[in-house]
């Protein structure tokens, strides 16, 4: 992006206030703990006696085994989500916590819709890959706080590059129940995200 993306201006707040803020919404949060540098936190302007702040660390695994080492022990379940996603409702989240209770753990997904194809190492087709049962990792990811911290554990131990918490949780055989969002979840990667995302939250 060139610049900071969890800062940039979002329909008059930061990317990463849209997330927090959906968070304070929801009916099943009880505390929110935000992984980001103090200079990042002091320009959100943030309020609510649920927050706190932790520094992050070197790689996106660092940071979240920070955050969860900032939580009570009495904490069961924890809801880990990528500050790059905004538009994440409150109605979402709360479902995501629900599946979680009923099956173990819960995650916000999309079922690919593209065809997918894989390439060498030069970026030339080899061959198809079958599209079906195939799901793209959303965030929210809900799990039980002791399983999360032992998945995260092993993969560190295992020196498995996990790229989110799904990954991670696989690891020890944990299973993980996939939701469709019921609205846009778009990630933040490219300055034409950004532009779409000001367009979503426009009025109609």
């Amino acid at each position: 992006m060139g610049f900071d993306k969890l800062l940039a201006d979002l329909d008059g707040k930061p990317v990463l206030r849209h997330c927090i803020e959906a968070f304070q919404a929801a009916e099943g949060i009880e505390s929110i703990v935000v992984v980001c540098p103090q200079e990042r936190w002091e320009q959100l302007h943030l309020e609510g006696e649920k927050l706190r702040r932790v520094d992050g660390g070197v790689t996106r695994h660092d940071s979240v085994n920070a955050g969860l080492q900032a939580l009570d022990d009495s904490v069961e379940w924890v809801a880990i989500h990528d500050g790059a996603r905004p538009l994440v409702s409150p109605a979402d989240i709360e479902r995501c916590i629900e599946a979680a209770k009923e099956y173990g753990a819960a995650t916000l997904a999309k079922p690919a819709t593209e065809t997918m194809m894989r390439s060498d190492e030069d970026g030339f087709s080899t061959k198809r890959v079958d599209r079906d049962r195939l799901w793209c990792m959303e965030t929210p990811q809900v799990f039980q706080l002791q399983d999360i911290q032992k998945a995260a554990l092993n993969a560190r131990s295992a020196g498995v590059n996990c790229t989110d918490e799904v990954s991670a949780l696989q690891t020890i055989g944990g299973r993980v129940k996939f939701l469709e969002p019921t609205g846009s979840n778009i990630k933040i990667t490219t300055p034409s995200d950004l532009a779409l995302a000001k367009a979503m939250l426009k009025p109609a």
